[in-house]
């Protein structure tokens, strides 16, 4: 046990069986059953879904609802709502760390079940429905099959520093186009979130079709695939979210909102398709790369050319938001405090190589505006969880945005601080006295984020960019955070960029 002034702080230990072997001797020492988990009341039919209404003793924010229920509740917390499965929600640390070892092996991460009813079984044949879907929809042995054939495109830190030079350019394009969209005042002119979401698939558009796909460019029509594929990217999210994580019948009989998801992803798909061909005709033009020059699209061919369209599919799912959104409140965050912008500055005028400041600052950024309210599992087995007994197939929900933000894990959790991620093990904001299951904003274990590493070049590179260009200034309130599937940064968006 770490101290951390005057707070326990417990310490994780390494992945091993005994992990595995201690969840089954406790299951049998749970005193308490299911029925007896804390939460608010439940009526027949639709749950607890009152209390989450307007004028209901829940209904707000994602973030302050999940702090009251801890608050009321204690660590763990059952949410039963209508349309969707009884989840139980976990805020202690030691608890979320059993489950994510003992569930390491092959991983049911639930979530976006609307897409993965468009893969297996939307106009889909029986056999069709048994084959590999992706990384977001597959579970169990089909979800480590399909990951075992993309790790060695996706993983390589050689392969990803093919991109630097690329995603540089991106990030200069961007750093042009601010400079011609502000006015007078160094105010934006457009909306910002939609600029970073424009950066954000142009980067990602380079390491999943292979090409730029020309966000940026004030000519792009309309109509264009470019600009199409720009809309159905956005529109998942928000789709996605009405039918996988609010209460919804689309699972009782077709509803317009899926007929209209099933149609997004339908069309999501063939734009996907129609880059990645394009892609192949440039490829076979060009002359032959060897194995150590082959990007990720390359090398995903190599092993099956459904297997890349379905790749970057995903990866244009899931890099666009998430990037945008944390590169937004990184440089929030760096706009309100001032000090330690001026401190990243110096870093990046020095031109060394290694930058950890750098890293630092979008490491606390991602732990005080995380892009998610946590992570989940479906699990595989039974559990003792802080004493009460869980079934095998229950949905379980980790709360690490609420751990983050705890004076137990990371001292003065709402001051941004980089400086605690470079602190030597003696001092007390040592980011290493948290619990090592407080903070995983990639995920852990086998099924942590396979896009880590492009992420954090293309939001390293940009941070460093801006920053090295432009003293960055939020004129006016705090940004409202929307959770959804995602923590949504929403405007009106104060920035000024003005150059230095």
């Amino acid at each position: 046990m770490v101290v951390n002034r005057g707070l326990p702080v417990y310490r994780s230990t390494t992945v091993n069986a005994s992990s595995v072997k201690e969840n089954h001797e406790n299951i049998k020492l749970a005193s308490k059953t299911w029925d007896d988990i804390p939460g608010p009341s439940s009526l027949p039919f639709i749950g607890q879904l009152i209390h989450y209404l307007p004028g209901g003793s829940f209904y707000g924010p994602q973030s302050e609802v999940m702090e009251k229920l801890m608050k009321q509740y204690g660590p763990i917390v059952k949410i039963v709502t209508f349309g969707a499965p009884t989840v139980v929600t976990l805020f202690d640390a030691d608890a979320i760390e059993l489950v994510l070892r003992n569930e390491n092996w092959m991983p049911d991460r639930p979530g976006f079940d609307s897409l993965e009813y468009y893969r297996k079984y939307y106009n889909k044949t029986k056999e069709q429905s048994t084959e590999l879907t992706g990384l977001l929809t597959d579970h169990g042995e089909n979800w480590r099959l399909f990951r075992s054939k993309v790790n060695s495109a996706m993983l390589q830190p050689k392969t990803i520093k093919l991109y630097t030079s690329t995603i540089d350019k991106v990030a200069l394009d961007m750093v042009e186009r601010i400079k011609s969209i502000r006015d007078d005042s160094d105010v934006m002119t457009r909306k910002f979130d939609m600029e970073m979401n424009l950066w954000a698939l142009e980067s990602i558009g380079v390491v999943a079709l292979g090409t730029r796909l020309n966000c940026f460019d004030p000519n792009l029509a309309e109509n264009s695939p470019e600009r199409q594929l720009i809309r159905c990217v956005h529109d998942f999210f928000i789709t996605s979210n009405e039918l996988d994580f609010k209460p919804n019948l689309w699972k009782y009989f077709a509803t317009r909102k899926f007929k209209k998801a099933m149609k997004l992803y339908e069309k999501q798909e063939s734009l996907t398709n129609y880059f990645v061909q394009r892609a192949i005709k440039e490829m076979k033009s060009n002359s032959i790369h060897s194995s150590e020059k082959k990007g990720v699209l390359e090398k995903l061919m190599d092993i099956d050319e459904k297997i890349a369209v379905i790749m970057a599919c995903d990866m244009l799912f899931a890099g666009v938001d998430t990037t945008a959104n944390t590169m937004i409140a990184t440089l929030y965050l760096l706009a309100v405090n001032n000090e330690k912008q001026n401190i990243l500055r110096d870093e990046i005028r020095s031109n060394q190589e290694r930058r950890p400041y750098l890293k630092a600052c979008i490491k606390e950024g991602m732990r005080m505006m995380p892009i998610t309210s946590g992570n989940m599992r479906r699990t595989t087995k039974e559990y003792n969880l802080l004493g009460y007994q869980i079934p095998k197939g229950s949905f379980i929900a980790f709360m690490h945005q609420i751990l983050c933000l705890r004076e137990n894990q990371f001292p003065r959790p709402k001051e941004f601080i980089p400086e605690r991620w470079t602190a030597e093990k003696s001092d007390p904001l040592y980011y290493g006295n948290a619990h090592s299951f407080a903070y995983i904003p990639f995920g852990f274990g086998a099924r942590s984020c396979i896009g880590r590493r492009i992420a954090e070049l293309e939001v390293e590179t940009l941070l460093a960019r801006i920053i090295e260009n432009f003293h960055v200034e939020w004129t006016g309130p705090p940004p409202q955070v929307k959770s959804n599937a995602l923590n949504y940064i929403t405007g009106p968006f104060h920035f000024k960029f003005k150059d230095v």
